[in-house]
C-alpha cells in the first residue's frame, strides 16, 4: 500500500499505521481493534471498560489491582480523591449514622408487614376489609379497643394520646377531661378530629 506521508495516525501498542475501519480512539490515541487489549489479561476492551494510565491501558478490573480502587487517578495529586469524601462536590459527609429525630414511640410505631400496614395493638397486617383508621394508624377491627379498659371503640368515640386508643371514659380519669393535653385552648381540637 501507499506510504502513508501524512504521519497517519498510529497504534498506540503496535506502533503501526491505523486505518479508519480498524480504529478505536482513547483519551486521544488511535488503536488497532485487535490491539485494544487489557496489558495484563489480554481482555478485548472498549470505551465503557478501558482505564488508561499514561500510555497504558487496563481493563478496570486489572487497573484497579494495579492501581488501587481509587482507579482514574491521572498521575500525582489523584492520592486526595482517596480521603475526600465529596466535600468539592459540597456533599456534606456525616461520620456515624445520619441524625434522626427519635421518636419515643418509634419502636411500637405501626409496622408496614408485607404491604399492609401493622396494627399497633398486636403487630399483625392489617388488609383493607378489616381496616379501621384511629390515632393516625390502622387497626384491626378486633383490636380497636380502648388501652384501658379494653372496651370495643368506634373511630368517632376514641380519645388517642401517644399513638394509644383511648375510650373517653378512662381518658378522662388518667388524662383529665380536656384532653390532648397541648395546654389552654386544647378543647377545641377535640372538634377538629
Amino acid at each position: 500500500s501507499m506510504p502513508n506521508w501524512g504521519g497517519g495516525k498510529k497504534c498506540g501498542v503496535c506502533q503501526k499505521a491505523v486505518y479508519f475501519a480498524e480504529e478505536v480512539q482513547c483519551e486521544g490515541s488511535s488503536f488497532h481493534k485487535s490491539c485494544f487489549l487489557c496489558m495484563v489479561c489480554k481482555k478485548n476492551l472498549d470505551s465503557t471498560t478501558v482505564a488508561v494510565h499514561g500510555e497504558e491501558i487496563y481493563c478496570k478490573s486489572c487497573y484497579g489491582k494495579k492501581y488501587g480502587p481509587k482507579g482514574y487517578g491521572y498521575g500525582q495529586g489523584a492520592g486526595t480523591l482517596s480521603t475526600d469524601k465529596g466535600e468539592s462536590l459540597g456533599i456534606k459527609y456525616e461520620e456515624g449514622q445520619p441524625h434522626r429525630p427519635t421518636n419515643p414511640n418509634a419502636s411500637r410505631m405501626a409496622q408496614k408487614v408485607g404491604g399492609a400496614d401493622g396494627c399497633p395493638r398486636c403487630g399483625q397486617a392489617v388488609y383493607a376489609a378489616e381496616k379501621v383508621i384511629g390515632a393516625g394508624k390502622s387497626w384491626h377491627k378486633s383490636c380497636f379497643r380502648c388501652a384501658k379498659c379494653g372496651k370495643s371503640l368506634e373511630s368517632t368515640t376514641l380519645a388517642d394520646k401517644d399513638g394509644e386508643i383511648y375510650c373517653k371514659g378512662c381518658y378522662a380519669k388518667n388524662f383529665g377531661p380536656k384532653g390532648f393535653g397541648f395546654g389552654q385552648g386544647a378543647g377545641a381540637l377535640v372538634h377538629s378530629q
